[in-house]
């Protein structure tokens, strides 16, 4: 008997590459940035090595470097000069996230312009949305919020949507809304199956949406909830969602895997701040070799079945390997 030998396709580079079953692509790549309306809110986010928050001109600068590396996509997350209880600024024509939108699509057309969809940058609580007389968010007039406010940006000239606030409802109101204006090319990507996760703290340090007295887990999912979370993105589905997403991602790959074998549409998953800001952590200490281990992350994204996957690793990704 012939011994069925398997390291005979392992044996040289050129060998493991002709047989590689998963690649990620710079191309399905989305890479966040976080975009300041004030000058004195520019400048590093201390928990997040590499990451900052860019004033408009910048973000325009680092999309025009990000779109010569072949990465697809950004999503735009807007530091706003003000903040208060009814989020007033997140639905102004004018606001930090509109004028960028407008911004990159006038300089980079081809570029796809992807927009969070959420009130928790907003508010001077630092909450999903809108509270009512209990401190509880408020889903209805949250979604009526988040309407308007996708209105505004489709009319900036954003590429797609991306509600991340776990309202119920949102995404059949969004997609009505934005139909009825003749918005109909404009997408949604639902933060579909969006956990109440101990890993966004990083994030929250660079949106200044942090406090210790807000719990997200009225309306983010619990993390030990699988089946409801394909609830929740067959529901999003049949409102209209054109994708969905995933978030976090490196606890959650079940989750990916799980939604890839049950749903048809593209499928997002976010890589996100804590995931990014742990690993710089071990390279720092020289615990971990750094590209290696950032090409294995992304690599496990993608065979999870994930197809596009949004990270702050995206530029450095991009910048190492060939497009």
């Amino acid at each position: 008997m012939i011994p069925l030998r398997m390291r005979r396709l392992r044996r040289t580079a050129a060998t493991r590459a002709l047989v590689r079953e998963h690649h990620v692509r710079a191309d399905a790549l989305v890479q966040p940035l976080f975009v300041a309306e004030r000058a004195q809110d520019c400048g590093p986010v201390a928990s997040m090595p590499g990451i900052a928050r860019l004033s408009l001109a910048a973000t325009v600068d680092e999309a025009r470097a990000l779109h010569a590396l072949g990465i697809g996509a950004v999503l735009l997350f807007g530091i706003p000069a003000h903040k208060d209880a009814q989020a007033a600024s997140v639905a102004d024509p004018e606001g930090i996230v509109q004028r960028a939108i407008r911004a990159l699509k006038t300089e980079l057309p081809e570029l796809t312009v992807m927009a969070d969809l959420c009130a928790c940058e907003y508010t001077d609580h630092g909450q999903c949305g809108l509270l009512d007389a209990r401190g509880d968010v408020d889903n209805d007039r949250t979604v009526d919020l988040l309407v308007r406010t996708a209105l505004t940006y489709a009319r900036a000239g954003v590429d797609v949507v991306a509600p991340s606030d776990m309202m119920d409802g949102r995404v059949g109101a969004i997609r009505a809304a934005l139909d009825a204006e003749g918005f109909t090319q404009v997408a949604i990507l639902a933060y579909s199956a969006k956990y109440a996760s101990a890993f966004y703290g990083p994030f929250r340090e660079a949106a200044g949406s942090s406090g210790p007295a807000i719990d997200r887990r009225t309306h983010q999912m619990d993390p030990p909830n699988l089946r409801e979370a394909m609830r929740e993105i067959a529901l999003d589905v049949a409102e209209g969602a054109d994708a969905v997403m995933i978030k976090p991602g490196l606890a959650y790959l079940d989750v990916v895997r799980a939604a890839r074998e049950r749903f048809d549409l593209p499928i997002a998953v976010y890589n996100v701040s804590g995931e990014y800001a742990m690993l710089h952590a071990a390279f720092e200490r020289g615990w971990l070799e750094r590209d290696r281990s950032i090409d294995e992350t992304l690599t496990a994204f993608v065979r999870a079945g994930a197809d596009i996957v949004i990270t702050y690793f995206a530029k450095d990704w991009a910048q190492r390997h060939d497009r």
